[in-house]
C-alpha cells in the first residue's frame, strides 16, 4: 500500500473542495448573507491550510496508483469530503446538529437527495446553492474532476476511475485518463448549461434554474421548495423530466454522438432497455392514476416525471406519489432498484447489470434443458467474459445482503414496515424519497442520530458500489506488499 500517495491525494481533494466552496461564498456575498460568508470563508482557509500541509508533508516519490490505492483514495476522499462539506451548515447554525448536517451533505455528494430538513424555504440562498452544488460535484465524481485538472504520472489512474464511476465495466473513451476525464466533464457542464437555458426560457427565476439544473445533472434532487417541483409549470416539469432521462444515460454515448458514431449509439442494448422500461412503466402508471387526476395530460405528465425521477434516481417530485394506488407505488419501488445506465450520474443497480442478470438466467435455463450446449452471454453482439458475469453475481449478492442489514437495523425505529424498507432501499440506491413517513413531501428528520449515520453509510456504499468502502476498512488493504 502506497500510503503516502493516498494521503497526498486526500490533500488534493481537500484543496479542491476549498476552491469549490468559493462559489457558495460568492452567492452568500451577493445575497448579503454575511454569517454564511463567514462560515464559508473560515472553512476555505481551514481546508487550504490542511490540504497544503498534507500535500507538502506526504508528497510521494512513487506516484503509481494500484487497485488498492484507488479504492482507498476514493472511499476516504468521499468521507472526508462529506465531513468538511457539512461544516458550513453546522457553523452557520442552519443545521445545528452535526449528524443532521453530515447526513444532508452525504445525501448531497452521493446524489441521493434524502433530507432531514422540514422547512427548506427558510434556508439561506447560499446554503441552498451549496446543497445543490454538492449534487453536481458528486454526480460525475470528484476524483474524476481531480484527474481532469491535476496531472497524473501513471496510466494506472484508471483504478480511481473504476472505483468511482458506476457500472459493471468501466472503460475509457480515449486512451489518456486525463483527456477522458476532461471530455466527461465538458459534456457534463455543457448539458447543465443547456438545461439552465431551457428553464429560463420557461420563466423559472435564474437562481431556481441554476440549483434545479445542478440537482438534475447530478441526478440528486434537492429542491428549494417544500413541494419540490409541483408548484412549477407543466413546461418546466417536462424540461426537467427530459433532462433527468438524459443524465441517466451513459456519458460515453454522448461522446459517440459528438464524433458522429450514430450506429453504435442506436445499437446500444442498454439504452433501448432503459427507454423501453421508462415507456412501459409510465404507460401503466398513467392508466393507474387517471382516476385521481381525471385528465390524460396531467396523468401522463406526472407518471413520466416520477418514472424518470425514480429511475434516474434524481428524486424530484411533481406530485405527492405517496397518495397514489399501491400498484403504481409498487412499480416505482421496483424502479428504485433498477436505476439508470452504467456510466451515468444515476444510482441503482444499473440497467446493464439487470440486463446481464436476465441473460444469465436465460442461459442457465437453456443449460438445464440442453446440458451439452455451450452458450455465452452476449451484449452488443460481443460475448461477456466470465469474470464480469461473476462480478455481477457477487455484486448483486452483496447488494441484497447490505440492504437487508440496513433494513434490520432500521426496524428498531418506531416506523412502519413500508417506511423502514423504502428508507433502506432509497438511500442505498441514492434515490431520495421513499414511501410512508419518508414520502416526497416528508423528511428523514424523525430518525435517530444512529440511524442517520447508518443511512449515511448506506448512501456512500451505494454511490461507490460497495467495494471501495469495504476495501477501505479491510485491514489487509493497508498492509505493505511483500
Amino acid at each position: 500500500m502506497n500510503r503516502r500517495m493516498v494521503i497526498y491525494m486526500i490533500g488534493q481533494i481537500i484543496k479542491l473542495e476549498a476552491v469549490l466552496m468559493v462559489l457558495p461564498l460568492i452567492v452568500s456575498a451577493c445575497y448579503r448573507e454575511f454569517y454564511c460568508s463567514i462560515a464559508f470563508a473560515a472553512i476555505i482557509i481551514f481546508s487550504l491550510i490542511s490540504g497544503f500541509t498534507l500535500t507538502i508533508l506526504f508528497k510521494p516519490k512513487n506516484k503509481i496508483i494500484y487497485a488498492r490505492e484507488g479504492f482507498a483514495i476514493v472511499a476516504l476522499a468521499w468521507i472526508i469530503l462529506s465531513l468538511i462539506g457539512a461544516l458550513p451548515f453546522y457553523i452557520s447554525g442552519e443545521i445545528p446538529n452535526f449528524v443532521n448536517a453530515f447526513f444532508e451533505t452525504v445525501s448531497g455528494f452521493t446524489t441521493t437527495g434524502s433530507t432531514i430538513l422540514n422547512d427548506i424555504e427558510s434556508m439561506s440562498r447560499s446554503m441552498l446553492f451549496w446543497r445543490s452544488f454538492t449534487h453536481w460535484i458528486g454526480g460525475m465524481g470528484v476524483l474524476v474532476l481531480i484527474m481532469a485538472i491535476i496531472p497524473t504520472d501513471s496510466g494506472r489512474a484508471i483504478h480511481i476511475l473504476r472505483a468511482e464511476m458506476a457500472g459493471p465495466v468501466v472503460g475509457k473513451i480515449v486512451p489518456k485518463i486525463k483527456e477522458n476525464a476532461k471530455i466527461l466533464y465538458i459534456i457534463y457542464l455543457a448539458l447543465t448549461i443547456v438545461e439552465i437555458f431551457f428553464l429560463l426560457m420557461g420563466g423559472m427565476p435564474l437562481f431556481d434554474s441554476i440549483v434545479h439544473s445542478l440537482g438534475t445533472a447530478g441526478t440528486g434532487g434537492f429542491g428549494i421548495k417544500a413541494d419540490s417541483l409541483s408548484g412549477y409549470s407543466p413546461y418546466l416539469q417536462w424540461v426537467i423530466t427530459i433532462f433527468m432521462l438524459i443524465f441517466a444515460i451513459n456519458f460515453n454515448l454522448f461522446y459517440l454522438l459528438l464524433i458522429r458514431n450514430f450506429s453504435t449509439v442506436f445499437k446500444n442494448t442498454e439504452l433501448w432497455c432503459f427507454f423501453g422500461t421508462v415507456l412501459v412503466a409510465s404507460g401503466i402508471i398513467a392508466y393507474n392514476i387517471f382516476p385521481i387526476y381525471q385528465n390524460f395530460g396531467d396523468s401522463l405528465r406526472h407518471s413520466v416525471f416520477q418514472v424518470a425521477s425514480i429511475m434516474s434516481t434524481t428524486g424530484y417530485s411533481s406530485t405527492d406519489f405517496n397518495l397514489w394506488p399501491e400498484s403504481a407505488k409498487g412499480i416505482l419501488f421496483i424502479l428504485m432498484f433498477i436505476g439508470g445506465c452504467a456510466g451515468s450520474t444515476a444510482g441503482g443497480l444499473k440497467m446493464s447489470r439487470v440486463l446481464l442478470m436476465f441473460k444469465m438466467i436465460i442461459k442457465d435455463i437453456r443449460k438445464l434443458l440442453h446440458p451439452r450446449s455451450v452458450e455465452s452471454v452476449k451484449i452488443e453482439g460481443k460475448a461477456v467474459d466470465n469474470s464480469t458475469l461473476h462480478g455481477v453475481g457477487t455484486y448483486f449478492a452483496l447488494y441484497i445482503v447490505i440492504i437487508s442489514i440496513i433494513f434490520i437495523i432500521l426496524s428498531f425505529e418506531p416506523f412502519d414496515f413500508q417506511t423502514n424498507l423504502t428508507a433502506a432501499v432509497t438511500c442505498f440506491n441514492n434515490v431520495g424519497p421513499g414511501f410512508g413517513s419518508i414520502g416526497p413531501m416528508a423528511s428523514f428528520s424523525e430518525y435517530s442520530d444512529f440511524s442517520k449515520i447508518i443511512l449515511s453509510a448506506a448512501m456512500l456504499f451505494g454511490r461507490l458500489e460497495i467495494y471501495p468502502m469495504l476495501l477501505a476498512f479491510y485491514p489487509r488493504t493497508w498492509m505493505k506488499k511483500n
